[in-house]
């Protein structure tokens, strides 16, 4: 994925941005109904100057003070009905264009909850975060405005143009030819502000990724003394945006002046010209005023519509990527004819299974074949970069293999639904995530609907219970973002307790036990050693310690991808010369000796 400028990037912006105010037909009578207004305030903005004009030539010139009370009073009319389609207008276009954003931003969250695991090992958190708040703003924002102001802008370019014209056809012309050199001003900058625009995008993208990573890696900055580095970081990119922000303002600052000339020289035609028709008996003045107010309503619609311009090419960078994240296929989905996983035994398999990361030639797992059997507990242990983790991520379909087949019962995984798969896996994962929320809501997020006491018992077999019931609110405890607040053994506790309450037939611990100490790893192990073997739950563990392993029913020992041995741990301890040398570097030196002992 990539946020750089491509060819061709304005026309698939607008097409982006039609693609967005298709959202439009949701809300389709807030949407007419603020179409409706705006034209209805054209039409009143237009008639105004006729009442000043009869105002002016059949009240004071004539000094009939009937004529002239009913101009004043339709003046009134006419400014309180603009001001009621004003209001009308800005309400129903806002609601819709919030509507658009709703639906813009669900459908983004949704997309991102179901892309594959490979989109999010190459795209930036920072990006992702630009394009849900910033971009459907811009979108928003063009989508509420820009529709209802092109249409009000045509409509007051017809009108005024229709009665210019009638006005007086001379003056109309001339009056147009001074004013036209605007569009050629106008469409100089629409030129050179629409890249602008696009790359303002991209730079704040990359400055929102420098603020998310720093916020995230904050104690290891602090740790390395990096402050000074990463601030440097963080003001190299902000440079670049004042910079491409000071670029915009001098677009605007060289080009808006020229229309102010131009439209002065309109001004001055219509003065000088309506002089001399008013001399000739040609021109009144009611007419001639009334002629210079529509003059300024040409302008602005075509002031409206050069400022849109620079609006739509913003819009439309920030469109592209709004849609350019909804149309990223989902890689792990239930295939067609996808059906309902039956209720596990425990059986796993895997059958020369392959698997490489997307974008890389490298193969992480090469032919790895295996067995585990219900009720089974299954260590993995490995070399560094062997594919341990990528083994656990592979049962659930976090990814899928790129050769050969994970079997669950006999049921490939790619071949049954990901709710029914996932519905039965347990998965503790080495980061040890929380929610910000209570104790009991992160115990039970896998299964929402627990008791208190299911919740309870789950804590009890993960060895949490204790000093979970020791915090100042026992269960209901509010814990941070991330957990922070609780220990890297706490965490790690309660997400064995998550994973616990949902009852697996299929429990996947990666190296979960790490974060606590050896007296409370003793406890963990022996509860869920007892859990499993009463519930004849399967478990694959990867763990770092001996004594996570040493009673396993299988050991798996990997190295480069592949399968160099496979056993009980006394056996192993005989015949693999590898599984010896892991024990002596990888895991706890008095674990190791214990072991062997």
């Amino acid at each position: 994925m990539t946020d750089r400028q491509r060819p061709g990037q304005s026309k698939a912006g607008v097409k982006a941005v039609g693609r967005a105010l298709g959202y439009l037909r949701g809300y389709r009578w807030d949407t007419g109904g603020a179409l409706l207004s705006i034209l209805l305030l054209s039409a009143a903005n237009l008639a105004a100057p006729q009442l000043v004009r009869r105002a002016i030539d059949g009240g004071l010139a004539k000094m009939e003070h009937r004529t002239l009370m009913l101009a004043v009073a339709g003046m009134v009319a006419l400014a309180a009905a603009r001001g009621l389609f004003t209001f009308f207008q800005g309400y129903l276009a806002e609601r819709a264009s919030q509507g658009v954003a709703f639906d813009l931003r669900d459908a983004l969250f949704a997309r991102i909850q179901r892309l594959s695991f490979s989109y999010y090992d190459q795209a930036q958190t920072g990006q992702l975060l630009t394009r849900l708040t910033n971009d459907v703003e811009q979108v928003r924002t063009f989508v509420g405005s820009g529709v209802v102001q092109v249409v009000a802008s045509a409509a007051m370019l017809v009108g005024c143009a229709v009665l210019l014209l009638a006005l007086n056809p001379i003056l109309a012309m001339g009056a147009l030819g001074a004013i036209a050199p605007i569009l050629w001003v106008l469409k100089s900058f629409v030129a050179r502000i629409g890249p602008l625009f696009g790359q303002g995008m991209i730079l704040l993208s990359k400055l929102s990724t420098v603020l998310q990573e720093d916020l995230r890696g904050l104690r290891v900055v602090r740790a390395f003394s990096g402050e000074a580095r990463e601030t440097a970081r963080y003001s190299a990119i902000n440079d670049e945006l004042l910079g491409q922000s000071l670029q915009a303002i001098d677009a605007m600052s060289s080009n808006f002046p020229f229309v102010g000339l131009f439209a002065n020289l309109g001004t001055l035609v219509v003065v000088g010209l309506g002089g001399v028709l008013i001399f000739k008996d040609r021109l009144t003045l009611g007419e001639l005023i009334a002629f210079n107010s529509y003059l300024g309503f040409l302008l602005m619609p075509i002031m409206t519509l050069g400022f849109l311009a620079a609006h739509l090419a913003r819009a439309g960078a920030s469109a592209v990527r709004v849609f350019e994240l909804l149309d990223t296929a989902v890689e792990v989905a239930d295939a067609p004819g996808a059906r309902e996983l039956p209720p596990l035994e425990g059986r796993l398999e895997l059958r020369d299974v392959r698997f490489r990361y997307a974008g890389s030639e490298r193969e992480i797992l090469r032919g790895v074949s295996f067995v585990a059997e219900p009720g089974q507990l299954v260590a993995i242990l490995g070399t560094t970069g062997a594919g341990k983790s990528t083994i656990i991520n592979l049962v659930p379909r976090f990814y899928d293999v790129t050769g050969g087949s994970v079997l669950v019962d006999g049921h490939d995984v790619r071949e049954v639904t990901l709710a029914s798969l996932r519905g039965q896996i347990g998965v503790v994962l080495q980061d040890a995530l929380l929610f910000s929320g209570t104790v009991r809501d992160n115990i039970a997020y896998g299964r929402p609907d627990a008791s208190m006491e299911q919740v309870r018992a789950a804590a009890q077999a993960a060895q949490a219970a204790e000093f979970i019931e020791a915090l100042p609110g026992g269960y209901d405890t509010v814990v941070g973002e991330r957990g922070v607040g609780l220990s890297g053994g706490q965490r790690q506790r309660l997400a064995i307790a998550r994973a616990l309450l949902t009852e697996p037939r299929l429990l996947i611990l990666d190296d979960s036990t790490s974060a606590v100490d050896a007296e409370t790893e003793a406890a963990i192990q022996g509860a869920l050693d007892r859990l499993m073997r009463k519930a004849g739950c399967t478990s694959l563990v990867i763990a770092q310690r001996i004594s996570t392993v040493r009673d396993a029913d299988l050991i798996i020992v990997l190295d480069e991808g592949r399968v160099a041995a496979s056993g009980k741990h006394e056996e192993l301890l005989a015949t693999s010369e590898l599984y010896n040398q892991i024990l002596g570097s990888q895991l706890q030196p008095a674990a190791a000796m214990e072991a062997a002992s």
